[in-house]
Order: structure tokens, then C-alpha cells, then sequence
């Protein structure tokens, strides 16, 4: 089938833009150290500091990163980890959700999304290098990163996908896989 000129141009662009839109593969693989960091958020609603380091001292620490608050996918996603959360602490893991995006919006995202589940917090642009989570070169945005941090710092698992789904699951597998594995 050919496409009329008027369409063959939208076609086109839409390619070019999906093909740059998309976030580049997250840095930090299996097996590599976990940057520690510490940084502001909200819990509830209420103000919260992020320790990864004093989080580490518990267990595993589940490390997710979005573009921004108030949008569809980070919505769904929020959604998603705060129905997971007593899942998560049941497996002895610590969540936190970062972003870039919106941080003057993370206190009432921390309540009304992420149900005052689990905290919420701003991800500095070292935060941003570190776990090389830009959405895009140049770019203000985090990709949408999941990482599980084991206890010794190391990365245990990691999804870099725009797509929310699979990355509650991916996580809770691993945390359960890990707590498995280190019984006792």
C-alpha cells in the first residue's frame, strides 16, 4: 500500500521522533556499584529525607526512577508500587520513587498517587548522572528506571523501559529472589 505524500511525511516524523524521543539504556547493569546518595522528598505528604545509605542498613532498596509526577504512565506506575508496597516491606525491601520532573509537585504525588505509600523524592542532577537516568541527552527528565540495590551496594537487577508495566514485578521478583537467597 502507498501512502500519500501528506501521510508518508507524517509517518516519517513521527519515526524520527520516536527514534530520538526514546531514553537511552540505563549505565548501571548487574553487578555494578550503586552511587549512594541522599536527597529531599515527601512521604505522605510531609517532608522526607532519602538516605540510600542508612535504606542499605535494612535490606534491599528498590530504586525507581520516573519522568515526572502527574502524568499518565507515572501515574499508572505510582499506582502500582503503592498497591506492591506491603509486598515490598514483607520482603524486607525499602521503595523509593525519584524524579527529576516536577519535584514542586512531589509532596500532594506522594499522597494522592503513591498513596502515602512509600516516599518520593527530587533527583539531583548528580543523582541523574550517577545512575545515568536522563530521559535524553541534555535532557531535565529521568527515563523510567527501576533498580534493586542488594544491601552490599550492588546492582541486583535493573529495567530501563518508557512502558510502567513490568516494572513492579520485575523488582518484587528480584527482591524476592535475593531475600531467597539470603535467608537467616
Amino acid at each position: 500500500m502507498k501512502l500519500a505524500r501528506p501521510y508518508a511525511a507524517v509517518a516519517l516524523a513521527l519515526t524520527a521522533t520516536v527514534a530520538f524521543a526514546m531514553p537511552a539504556q540505563a549505565a548501571l547493569k548487574v553487578g555494578a556499584k550503586a552511587p549512594d546518595f541522599t536527597t529531599q522528598g515527601a512521604l505522605g505528604g510531609k517532608p522526607f529525607t532519602f538516605s540510600l545509605a542508612s535504606a542499605l542498613k535494612k535490606g534491599p532498596v528498590v530504586v525507581y526512577f520516573f519522568p515526572a509526577a502527574f502524568t499518565a504512565g507515572c501515574t499508572i506506575e505510582a499506582h502500582k508500587f503503592a498497591e506492591a508496597a506491603a509486598d515490598f516491606k514483607k520482603a524486607g525491601a525499602t521503595l523509593v520513587g525519584l524524579t527529576a520532573g516536577g519535584i514542586d509537585k512531589i509532596d500532594a504525588f506522594s499522597k494522592e498517587e503513591c498513596r502515602s505509600a512509600f516516599p518520593v523524592a527530587a533527583a539531583t542532577p548528580p543523582m541523574i548522572t550517577n545512575y545515568d537516568v536522563s530521559y535524553a541527552a541534555g535532557s531535565k527528565i529521568t527515563s523510567r528506571t527501576s533498580y534493586v540495590i542488594a544491601p552490599t551496594g550492588e546492582v541486583i537487577y535493573e529495567l530501563t523501559q518508557n512502558n510502567p508495566v513490568g516494572h513492579v514485578e520485575g523488582t518484587l521478583q528480584a527482591v524476592r529472589d535475593w531475600r531467597a537467597k539470603h535467608k537467616g
